[in-house]
């Protein structure tokens, strides 16, 4: 498909099941209906987050180690997270992953200095045979001043992650897509979608 236009105009409809094919036999979140562009909606992310008030008068970080297990589960998770980041073998990579919860499918990729969420790892699922790039960072919550949001991140089968992304919580991106370098990921990817950007927008769909 030629998209030389810059715009996503006729873009075939997206033939896909309702669910993607699972990982280490769990079943991914339910995919809803694309927005107008072709991407999940806001809400749909927004559904998929927990969200609570402040447990204090501050703002809502001050109050992490009550609603993340701890100090010490925190700074386990960080601690085996930045080994990760700097360790060259794949296999050991994701033996630390699933340490602390990551669900990792069979030969996924997660390249030199990706940060993953150090206070809900155990959110986070990758599918077989995806490629996470270089420095991206993969959410899981998000603390404001009066809120804080926990939501989990599924990132599908044979996916592609360019380097420098960044995926919020409450994200699935379907099997088969591809992110471009440096884009905000704040929406539902759909299979075989090719998007980039911030925040990302459609590019193409691989059929």
């Amino acid at each position: 498909m030629n998209d030389s236009s810059g715009g996503v105009a006729h873009l075939p409809p997206l033939s896909r099941a309702s669910r993607l094919a699972p990982v280490a036999g769990v079943d991914a979140p339910p995919l809803a209906a694309p927005g107008s562009d072709g991407l999940g909606t806001s809400a749909t992310r927004k559904s998929r987050l927990q969200i609570s008030r402040s447990p204090g008068p501050h703002n809502a970080l001050w109050y992490f180690p009550q609603v993340t297990g701890g100090h010490l589960r925190v700074a386990r998770n960080a601690i085996v997270i930045q080994l990760a980041r700097y360790t060259p073998s794949l296999a050991l990579k994701n033996a630390l992953y699933r340490l602390i919860g990551v669900r990792v499918g069979r030969y996924a990729s997660v390249g030199l200095m990706v940060m993953f969420d150090i206070f809900f790892p155990q959110d986070i699922t990758l599918g077989d045979n995806c490629i996470i790039g270089y420095n991206s960072t993969v959410l899981c919550h998000e603390f404001t001043r009066r809120e804080w949001r926990r939501g989990p991140v599924w990132i599908g089968h044979d996916v592609t992650i360019g380097a420098n992304t960044t995926i919020l919580p409450g994200v699935v991106i379907g099997d088969g897509a591809t992110v471009s370098a440096m884009s905000l990921v704040n929406r539902d990817v759909p299979p075989g979608a090719f998007v980039g950007g911030v925040p990302v927008r459609m590019l193409r769909v691989e059929r």
